[in-house]
């Protein structure tokens, strides 16, 4: 190669390597708060099992319309929930509980795409392992604090939650299965 043949592809190269990890932090940022909720008085009854946070009096939690875009490998938090608990009604897709031995799981608002992913299967990667689980449930990133959520803080846009057979699948001992990053995809 020439010297000007060089020069040339340094050039495109610098100039890839400064604009790639550009492109990536755009795509990170594409989903941005959609507005803040403020936490009111909570009576002793919020359930906080699984590491969950009861809302505080005056804190002001995000509230988002929007998730991550899906790739092939999405990045998420994959959290622990039971299907068949009363106090939370039934699954928004079907109108039913489930058993925690299905693979079923929730979606963040955006993601779950107005039931747009009802009845679809994902696949979740972690822990070394991949499992097959259905979508069944929206995990809210509009709307918390209050007693149709247990008044709990609305989900954020990057939560897959998953019933205990999910972890399960994945390998993860009863005593962890809290909060897990992951990665997840359309089956």
């Amino acid at each position: 190669m020439n010297k000007k043949t060089c020069c040339s592809a340094l050039c495109l190269l610098v100039c890839f390597i400064s604009i790639v990890p550009e492109c990536f932090t755009v795509e990170a940022n594409t989903c941005k708060p959609s507005g803040k909720i403020r936490g009111r008085k909570i009576p002793p009854t919020c359930d906080n099992d699984h590491g969950s946070d009861c809302c505080k009096q005056g804190k002001l939690y995000d509230i988002y319309k929007c998730s991550p875009p899906v790739s092939n490998h999405t990045k998420a938090v994959l959290t622990l929930i039971s299907f068949d608990n009363e106090e939370y009604g039934p699954s928004e897709c079907d109108d039913k509980f489930h058993s925690d031995e299905e693979l079923v799981v929730a979606l963040s608002t955006g993601w779950f795409g107005k039931k747009k992913r009802c009845g679809r299967f994902v696949k979740i990667h972690g822990n070394g392992k991949s499992v097959k689980a259905k979508v069944v449930d929206e995990c809210d990133s509009t709307v918390g604090c209050d007693a149709d959520h247990g008044y709990q803080p609305p989900c954020k846009n990057n939560i897959v939650e998953a019933a205990s057979a999910v972890w399960k699948a994945l390998g993860v001992p009863v005593d962890q299965r809290d909060q897990m990053q992951i990665q997840w995809s359309d089956a």
